[in-house]
């Protein structure tokens, strides 16, 4: 799991209420992971699992081959707007309880 995917993950959440996530193939994994780690931070609620496969030609042995695809749909959470920002202000080294 890239940690590049769950920032932009993140960054995503901040400007729109709700985002789909989509994976192919050995992908699925990596998205698994980033969703599970923002839902465990309760940033997000998954609102719904979509998996199907697809058809994609493999050019190598001139046939088509099966892919599994996925897709989740996740929501904010009520409190998402809090939760990063004490995250940013624990990133910052910031603490406003003893800021006057």
């Amino acid at each position: 799991m890239c940690s590049k995917d769950l920032f932009i993950a993140k960054r995503f959440m901040q400007q729109y209420e709700e985002v789909a996530l989509f994976a192919l193939g050995m992908t699925i994994s990596s998205v698994v992971t980033v969703v599970e780690i923002l839902k465990n931070n309760g940033l997000v609620i998954v609102k719904k699992i979509y998996t199907s496969t697809i058809d994609i030609g493999d050019e190598m042995r001139g046939r088509m081959v099966q892919k599994p695809k996925m897709e989740i749909k996740l929501k904010k959470s009520d409190n998402f707007d809090e939760i990063m920002a004490a995250a940013t202000h624990e990133e910052n080294g910031t603490n406003d309880q003893y800021e006057q």
